[in-house]
């Protein structure tokens, strides 16, 4: 793999995660729910204002925990958009739940929340909104939906902590929402995730299905002399190692969110008249939404403009990467009877989009680099 000089990613420290791995590891409990499990969890639920948030290994395993509270079913059919990480079907579809793929809005690159009404049937159980960019989806529409037709919502926020619609933070509108943490999401521990639980009839029985399905959290608060297994479950429980790093980035939120701001309206900023000028969209940010400044893209005229401005940086050192292919037209996707056509918005925009370089130690110095290399650009079709 080539070394670039400016990566399209980097993990970054933001203050005491080696102090804070070093303490937990001196504490003696570096497996989960450990005292920085319980820290980060604390920090969700009072900055979000949720029921209760639980750290998870991962946001896939966080979408699956959401699938299993649900109690999916073989047969039962869930609404995602087709513009989406494999892990918002994948969650569902190990249920046996059928996936039912909807376009996307032609700006905010959202699901397009004008189709879902058609996309119901009576086999319908959930619908699941990403907030792409972490710009909020049209949630006041798909709640009205969802509520009026007795089907859950569950927010796939992996691109939106701290994002809000309409004043109100992301994550907590749905019944449940999941969170990444993955090494490219604004707070990182490598890997790791949250489940966000604003329903509290969902909060004894999650805590279950992350416990192997024990009642072992039951047991460790004194409600039981002893735990067994009682339920469906699985091990999602990060390392409290994990949860140190994570828990440093949280104390650090404002510094990291002020400096993601500076790097996405530089951008912003910088490209504006060239992208004008050469047919280019820049993202938008609808006026009721606050964005988390997650990442930073360009909607090109043409996959083979994208192509040759993608090659043309990846000859000048810089890493920009394509997106989301449309999962509609995946092999598994046609196995489940997507065709070509069916989300046309989704199928020109993952032709066109280009993500530019974005992490939270990315310099002005580096932007500029990235800048003006664009800039140097000609397409030769």
């Amino acid at each position: 793999m080539p070394a670039y000089k400016i990566p399209f990613n980097q993990p970054c420290l933001a203050g005491r995660e080696l102090q804070y791995i070093n303490e937990a590891i001196a504490s003696g409990h570096i497996s989960g729910d450990g005292m920085f499990t319980k820290k980060c969890h604390a920090w969700l639920e009072e900055t979000f204002g949720v029921q209760k948030a639980l750290l998870t290994t991962s946001c896939t395993h966080a979408l699956e925990m959401a699938a299993i509270l649900l109690d999916i079913q073989p047969g039962d059919e869930v609404i995602v958009p087709s513009f989406t990480f494999v892990s918002t079907v994948n969650a569902f579809v190990l249920r046996g739940a059928r996936p039912v793929f909807a376009d996307i809005r032609p700006d905010t690159l959202n699901l397009d929340e004008q189709q879902l009404e058609r996309l119901i049937t009576p086999r319908t159980r959930a619908v699941v909104p990403v907030h792409y960019a972490g710009v909020g989806c049209e949630m006041d529409t798909i709640l009205e939906i969802a509520a009026r037709r007795g089907i859950a919502v569950v927010e796939d926020n992996a691109h939106g902590l701290l994002g809000k619609y309409k004043g109100r933070y992301l994550g907590t509108f749905g019944c449940l929402a999941t969170q990444s943490f993955h090494e490219t999401k604004n707070f990182s521990c490598g890997e790791g995730g949250a489940l966000l639980i604003n329903d509290p009839q969902y909060r004894e029985r999650a805590e279950i299905i992350r416990e192997k399905g024990t009642d072992r959290s039951r047991f460790f608060r004194g409600q039981v002399d002893k735990y067994t297994w009682v339920d469906t479950g699985s091990s999602y429980l990060p390392s409290d190692i994990l949860a140190a790093h994570l828990y440093a980035q949280f104390e650090a939120w404002e510094q990291i969110q002020c400096t993601r701001k500076r790097i996405w309206d530089y951008y912003h900023l910088s490209l504006g008249e060239w992208a004008e000028a050469n047919g280019v969209r820049l993202p938008v940010i609808p006026p009721e939404c606050e964005q988390p400044y997650h990442m930073f893209y360009l909607i090109l005229p043409s996959l083979e403009y994208r192509q040759a401005l993608i090659a043309h940086l990846k000859d000048h050192g810089i890493l920009s990467v394509f997106h989301y292919l449309p999962l509609h037209l995946s092999a598994m996707g046609r196995k489940f009877g997507g065709q070509p056509g069916d989300c046309p918005v989704t199928e020109e925009i993952s032709d066109r989009l280009l993500r530019l370089p974005f992490y939270n130690c990315l310099t002005e110095a580096q932007q500029s680099c990235v800048v003006d290399t664009i800039k140097e650009f000609k397409f030769k079709p």
